[in-house]
Formats: C-alpha cells, structure tokens, sequence
C-alpha cells in the first residue's frame, strides 16, 4: 500500500511541472506564484502568507469587505415586548356627517351638541341596540352608531438593539421583487420581499435614476420602497446629553440612541404638504399617556379621542400613537411624527421631558421657513 501511494504522488507530481508552449517567437510566461497553494475557502481580508486567496475565497472576501457574510448575520436586535401594543380604549370612526350626541340611548332627531363633518375618532366604554345602535362616550353622551367601530388596529412594532448593527438596513413597505442585478431591466430573481420584512443593506447602486440596494449575494430591491436607518451614533450639533431621539423624513425612519448606541429604530408617518414635519432640533416638552387632539376649523375639521403616548416636541406637534393608522413609511399626517401603538409605548416609556428631537430632510425637499409650520397637528 505505501508503494502504490509513492508511485500515485510521483505521478501526480508529473502533472505539477510547469509546461511552456513555445510560438515562432518565445515570449516569457510570468508565473511569480508558481507552485503555489490555494487556500481553503474563507475570507481573507489581509493576504495571507502561506496560501493563494483564489476561487471561492476571492468571492467570500468581497462578501466580507461588504459586511456580508454566509450564512447571513442576524442583527443585534430583537422584537419589543408584544404587550406594548395592548390599549385600554375602544374607538369609532364616525361617518363624515353631522352626528348627534344625546344623554341617553334611542333619542332621535336635533340634539344640543354634535360633532361636524370631519376626521372624527371618539373612544366608547358600551355599546347598546335600543332603538338603534348608540354608543357610550367616556364623558357620558351617547352617539349613533353612523360610522364603524376600529376592529383593527396595526400590531407592528420596530426592532430593540443590544448593539449598533455594521450595516445599515431596513423594512420594506410593500411588496418588492428580488433582481438579480441593480435596474428595472434586470432579471427577477425569483424571490419577493413581504411588506415590512427587513432587509440588511449592504451596498447601494444609482441605476436608471434610481437608487438599488443589495440585500444579498446578487439580489438587488428599489430603494424608494425600502424605509432604510442610516445608522449615526454621532449626536447631532446642539444636543447636549447621550440620549437622542432622530426623525429621518427622507427615510420615515424614527431611531433612538443612549450613549452612542443605536437602541431602537421603527418605521413612521410623517406630515404630509402642506403639514409638513419641520426640521430642527427640539426637546420633549411635555408626555402624556392619551390626549385629546382636535382642529375646529369647518375645512379641516378633525377629533382624535385618547390618543396614546404622546410627547409634544414642536408646539402642536408631536409623537405618538396613530391607532388610525394601519400603514407606514410615507408622510401622511398633520405634522406629528405617528408611529404605530408598540411603538409609541416603547418610546413613551424611555423617553424624559427634556431628551432631544432632531428631525431632518437630507432630500432638502421639506420646507424650513418658519411660516409654513402654525395650527394645529396629528
């Protein structure tokens, strides 16, 4: 057996000669790595002194220099506790119409108080059919039931870090195709990102006016469907504590960070034109547990009841709670930052009257000037 093995490597040895091929006229074949080993597949990030870093670890390195790595990494990050979701109100949503209140089930006809036509949500404690169906208001006046009762409210919630992720990454806020490459004209790759699923970012390309992040070893989605944190544990200019709270509108991206950490980030609404969000620097003025947000102005007429876990920032502005709200990830308010239930509990409860708000546009596409920013908001 030994024999037979020295003769099998003397033979393989053989193939291992270098061979030259000479043409009319010889020119010198450069081999400076001849006989050299190649490594085993890895990644390689500095040249390694006794190995060739060829083949399958030139592909894993340029993984590696991307922050990608196979199998994937999960981030540092977990879900918040699914209790923060949980309200102790019930809510309907009134018809945009005249809607009587009355001080007892079955009235009918003019009644002293009504709500206008209008964004109306009130809160009810019971529900009777009496004549009817009315429903009770916290403060003691019954309404018909001219509307529908808000059966479902959005159990979404963002991501808690016990670490500052790489990379940067995001939820996608619908349904994405995968290509196999940055462009609307690539191939598809087969695959779908789910609405609000969470992709690590690792590269980003601008194709065909478009901005294309790699999620993956060849897979490529649209940026403007993805809702990406820019991680940045630097404090912004004029913050003066470790504890920050950014609002990125461009990205309708909401992050917390306590001592250079990222520790929470989640998917927002925004105000849309012309109640846009203002940029700036703000402190939390005041929190409260619910409020009553309400405009009486006959063109925009609007009534939130027992909006949770609100943190008034900039005037009428504020973050909080939008149980209305069964979407986000693009601008759709008043000038408040909304945030789903979870969201606004979990930020309720770290925040401090005081912490700083910074709120930012870099598309520069959201106005400044002070004039734009008065009345009323949700």
């Amino acid at each position: 057996m030994k024999k037979n093995k020295l003769f099998d490597f003397l033979i393989f040895s053989l193939f291992l000669i270098p061979q030259v091929v000479f043409a009319q006229e010889p020119t010198p074949v450069s081999e400076p790595e001849s006989g050299g080993v190649v490594c085993e597949p890895g990644v390689y990030l500095s040249e390694p002194a006794g190995c060739l870093p060829l083949g399958p670890s030139t592909y894993l390195t340029d993984l590696a220099r991307l922050g990608m790595t196979l199998p994937p990494r999960p981030l540092p990050a977990s879900k918040p506790d699914p209790n923060l979701t949980q309200l102790p109100y019930k809510y309907f949503h009134l018809d945009d119409d005249f809607v009587p209140i009355y001080s007892t089930p079955g009235e009918k006809g003019p009644s002293a108080q009504q709500f206008s036509p209008g964004f109306v949500y009130v809160s009810y404690v019971d529900r009777v059919d009496q004549g009817g169906v009315y429903y009770l208001m916290p403060n003691g006046g019954w309404i018909p039931g001219k509307g529908a009762r808000v059966g479902e409210i959005s159990n979404f919630q963002g991501l808690v870090f016990n670490a500052t992720p790489r990379t940067s990454f995001g939820w996608a806020f619908e349904q994405i195709p995968v290509m196999d490459a940055p462009g609307y004209n690539s191939g598809k790759t087969g695959r779908e990102v789910g609405l609000f699923e969470i992709v690590t970012i690792y590269n980003m390309q601008f194709v065909e006016n478009a901005e294309w992040y790699l999620v993956g070893p060849n897979q490529w989605v649209e940026g403007r469907k993805v809702a990406r944190v820019i991680v940045n544990t630097l404090p912004p200019e004029g913050v003066t504590t470790n504890r920050w709270i950014d609002v990125d509108l461009a990205e309708q991206i909401l992050a917390v960070y306590e001592n250079n950490q990222l520790i929470f980030a989640t998917v927002i609404a925004s105000g849309a034109e012309p109640f846009w969000t203002r940029p700036g620097l703000f402190q939390i003025l005041q929190k409260k547990e619910s409020e009553t947000m309400r405009n009486n102005d006959p063109a925009d007429f609007y009534y939130l009841d027992n909006v949770p876990w609100t943190m008034y920032f900039d005037g009428a502005r504020a973050l909080h709670g939008a149980y209305w709200r069964t979407r986000f990830g693009y601008p759709q308010s008043h000038g408040c930052v909304n945030l789903s239930i979870g969201d606004s509990h979990w930020l309720f409860n770290w925040a401090v009257e005081g912490d700083w708000v910074y709120i930012h546009d870099r598309t520069g596409q959201t106005p400044t000037d002070p004039a734009f920013y008065t009345g009323g908001a949700y």
